[in-house]
């Protein structure tokens, strides 16, 4: 056993000593430690889940005979991976129903569940309970601590400078058995780790509680526009969970500034904040600021002739960078982003879900198109199932990977794709995350992981397979037409394989602002359909076995209808990702309701005449 043994988890939580700099640079030695003995560790760690929840129900099946803690730490991950099944959320589901139910006996974990978090339910329709406890909300302070000592090294902040956050939490509510439910952030946002990490990482946040909180976030969002620009001459950087609360924010500003700029000039508050708490904790910090007020209308004036280019520095000039999780389903809102940033930096945040924290971005300069993910091992227990590609499809795995034995994080390779297995200290137990990563590199000892695909995310119609990624890149091929073609602007999309007829067919749904020609939207279409580049797409389609691609324009404002039906059902603005494939049926209603135009490509016309 190794002399040196590094603590798994107090130094993040206390290492901040007052000193500034010199409590980076304690995180920072804390996790080079790690990087260094990181097998070592995911050992300890997994020997330390397992003796807490020894006996639980859930495990005594396959451990129950056996006496771990007389086993020495590495004979017991040999006979966990071993006898422990691979499992996913379908296999905790009655567990989770059980325990929110009011079941008090141990059946995830030893130590009793008193909170549940929502899962966003926007890759497979609904909702998935996942427990919540002490230990989340540490690891959530643990990895903004963690990034923030490392952005802090390439964009230094002021200390006791202010952040313009666009967050939000969603109601809470009681199961049958008394549990708290919600999302995971509104859990963080509420805890005391939330009010620590600001002092943690020298930065406040400029809405009060009741603004994040507010339920309402429309109303939340107008108070953040608000008080960020009341504080903007101290904002140190704008964050979000993901970039599309953002771009949606600022999309909103476009439409509301002259609004915000009176409340500003009079220390009053809209007549669209109608949450009595919203309104008193807005109105206790802003005063009557007229100049500030005239120097913000000049420049909202300014930045709507060059169609609010370089909105960010403009409106905030001290901002060093703006940081949100800007990979997978968010790599669509790059380019909007861009266009309000001008060269501001953009820092891709961590990588996580609402199971676990995963890695931390410790490469902030790079942009979020090659961005990696350095592993945390005190978070879970990781390991990984080796993934590879084959063009034909199988009937076992469902898409287009073969798969090999799940193996540690020690043993992972660079170059190599993986999909990511969890253990937690909240009770799930080698849980299939449908992530598929690939190692990019190594800090140290410790994998750096880019994030590649959600495997469920994929169209299939016959033999085709195409992932998130592979229609992100069709999609950027259609709309690079549409920008050259027209001063249009492509809003969202996702898209639905239909196989209500045969042959079965994709649909692709845009939701575009500004006027189009509909030859422009035909020739979309056909570049769309061509660009699909797999193997089994391309065949189909050359044999009339997979049908022409379909492109439906919507109704402006489709993908607001959208959000609100997601958070009509309880979730949080801060958790919601556009489906990219769907085939749920309340967004598909919503999706073919709001379609105006419709467009069938002819790319493989041609094609089907020489059969």
């Amino acid at each position: 056993m190794p002399q040196h043994q590094p603590t798994l988890m107090e130094p993040v939580l206390s290492y901040n000593n007052g000193n500034g700099n010199n409590s980076d640079y304690d995180v920072m030695n804390w996790f080079e430690d790690l990087s260094q003995n990181a097998g070592f560790v995911q050992t300890q760690l997994l020997c330390q889940i397992l003796e807490q929840n020894y006996g639980v129900e859930y495990l005594k099946k396959w451990l129950g005979s056996y006496n771990i803690l007389e086993m020495d730490a590495c004979a017991l991950e040999s006979l966990f991976s071993s006898v422990v099944p691979l499992a996913s959320h379908a296999d905790f589901e009655p567990f989770m129903q059980r325990i929110a139910d009011g079941d008090t006996t141990p059946l995830l974990t030893q130590q009793p569940i008193t909170t549940l978090s929502l899962s966003s339910g926007t890759t497979e329709g609904r909702q998935k309970f996942v427990p919540f406890t002490r230990h989340s909300a540490q690891t959530t302070l643990q990895i903004f601590t963690l990034a923030a000592a490392y952005r802090s090294r390439v964009y230094p902040i002021r200390e006791g400078g202010r952040v313009l956050e666009f967050i939000y939490s969603s109601n809470r509510f009681k199961t049958k058995g008394g549990l708290t439910v919600g999302t995971a952030t509104t859990h963080y946002y509420a805890s005391e780790e939330f009010k620590i990490k600001q002092h943690k990482t020298k930065s406040f946040t400029c809405s009060p509680q009741e603004v994040i909180s507010g339920g309402d976030y429309k109303q939340s969002t107008y108070c953040h526009l608000l008080l960020g620009l009341y504080f903007s001459d101290q904002v140190e950087f704008i964050t979000s969970a993901f970039i599309y609360s953002m771009v949606q924010a600022f999309t909103t500003f476009e439409e509301l500034w002259r609004e915000i700029c009176n409340d500003i000039r009079d220390g009053t508050l809209s007549s669209r904040i109608k949450s009595s708490k919203m309104r008193k904790a807005a109105l206790d910090i802003i005063s009557p600021s007229p100049n500030l007020a005239s120097k913000l209308e000049d420049s909202c004036k300014e930045l709507e002739g060059v169609d609010w280019f370089g909105l960010i520095p403009k409106l905030w000039p001290n901002a060093k960078y703006v940081y949100s999780i800007m990979t997978g389903s968010m790599q669509p809102y790059l380019k909007k982003l861009r266009h309000y940033a001008n060269g501001l930096p953009l820092v891709s945040a961590e990588y996580g879900s609402t199971e676990s924290w995963i890695g931390v971005n410790v490469d902030p300069s790079l942009p979020p198109e090659d961005v990696t993910f350095a592993v945390v091992p005190t978070f879970s227990y990781f390991e990984f199932i080796p993934l590879h590609r084959h063009e034909k499809k199988l009937s076992s795995g469902g898409d287009d990977f073969m798969e090999d034995k799940p193996i540690p994080l020690s043993q992972i390779k660079v170059g190599q794709e993986y999909e990511v297995v969890l253990t937690t200290f909240t009770g799930l137990y080698r849980c299939r995350l449908g992530d598929v990563v690939e190692v990019a590199s190594f800090h140290n000892g410790i994998p750096k992981l880019n994030f590649v695909c959600r495997r469920k995310l994929i169209l299939t119609v016959n033999i085709d397979k195409n992932t998130e990624k592979d229609l992100q890149l069709v999609v950027e091929r259609g709309s690079h037409i549409l920008n050259k073609a027209s001063r249009a602007e492509l809003i969202d999309f996702t898209s639905y394989a239909d196989v209500s007829n045969q042959p079965g067919h994709y649909v692709i749904y845009w939701e575009i602002k500004g006027e189009v020609e509909d030859n422009v939207l035909g020739a979309c279409c056909n570049e769309m359909d061509k660009s699909f580049a797999d193997h089994g797409y391309v065949v189909s389609r050359k044999t009339n076995s997979i049908g022409p691609l379909e492109l439906c324009v919507l109704e402006s404002g489709t993908f607001k209808k959208i959000l609100d039906n997601f958070i009509a059902n309880g979730a949080a603005l801060s958790q919601f990702k556009t489906p990219r494939c769907t085939n749920n049926h309340v967004i598909l209603k919503i999706l073919n309701t709001c379609t105006t135009k419709k467009f069938r490509s002819t790319a493989y016309n041609n094609c089907s005449n020489e059969q």
